[in-house]
């Protein structure tokens, strides 16, 4: 089974819906049960092994790095990969493709927050790092009235594009070398990608029925600071 070493967190967004607490802060350094946002991804990658964390940065992008510096205080090396104008998922994770060194990435977004167990991935990292599929995407179940519905999981593991539909939770992994196909510098979504993965049947998915947010809004942000059931720990 292969060791995770390496992963990406999207942190390039503006964060308009969580204003007024993003006038002054980049949306990861918004506080949620404590502990900045991005922070609870990165000491829970580095907690299964990851020794190495690129970070694409925009909006407020100096004050990101300043708060979270080189990764020395989290055990990890902190990269960042700046972009002028928020380049979205897919060129995000293109244009940070040049900082990757290893054949296989975790891949997750700094606005959500959840209580999935990292080292579920390190299974399906293994087949990636082996070819066997070049994506593995962590799901939940999709909310009427709400976006997403992207995906199903088939019997075998594998994603598909039947139904019941699931929601991608902005966790997965990604293989490197079909990253750093796609050109840089250049503002596109992930998903059309993923989308050809998913017909070509090499991606697999696994359903994580816990606790996942996508904190997108000042009332996300409430709603788990006042809301200890929902997020089942101690800050």
């Amino acid at each position: 089974m292969t060791a995770l070493r390496e992963a990406m967190i999207l942190a390039a967004g503006r964060g308009e819906r969580m204003r007024p607490l993003t006038d002054t802060l980049p949306k990861p350094l918004v506080v949620v049960r404590g502990v900045p946002l991005i922070e609870h991804h990165i000491r829970k990658l580095v907690a299964i092994g990851i020794e190495r964390i690129v970070i694409n940065a925009s909006y407020l992008a100096d004050v990101l790095i300043t708060a979270l510096g080189d990764g020395s205080r989290f055990a990890c090396e902190l990269l960042y990969s700046l972009e002028a104008e928020p380049l979205e998922s897919g060129g995000g994770v293109a244009t940070a493709s040049q900082h990757f060194k290893s054949s296989v990435i975790v891949l997750v977004s700094a606005d959500i927050y959840s209580d999935f167990d990292y080292s579920r991935l390190m299974a399906p990292a293994a087949a990636i790092e082996k070819d066997q599929i070049r994506a593995h995407f962590v799901m939940v179940p999709s909310v009427d009235g709400e976006p997403g519905g992207e995906f199903a999981l088939a019997a075998d593991g594998l994603v598909s594009l039947g139904s019941p539909r699931l929601t991608l939770a902005s966790i997965g992994l990604l293989s490197v070398s079909e990253c750093q196909k796609w050109p840089r510098g250049e503002r596109f979504a992930l998903l059309p990608a993923y989308q050809q993965w998913v017909r070509e049947q090499v991606v697999t998915g696994q359903l994580h029925s816990g606790v996942r947010v996508n904190v997108t809004s000042f009332a996300d942000v409430e709603t788990l600071n006042l809301n200890p059931v929902l997020v089942g720990v101690t800050p």
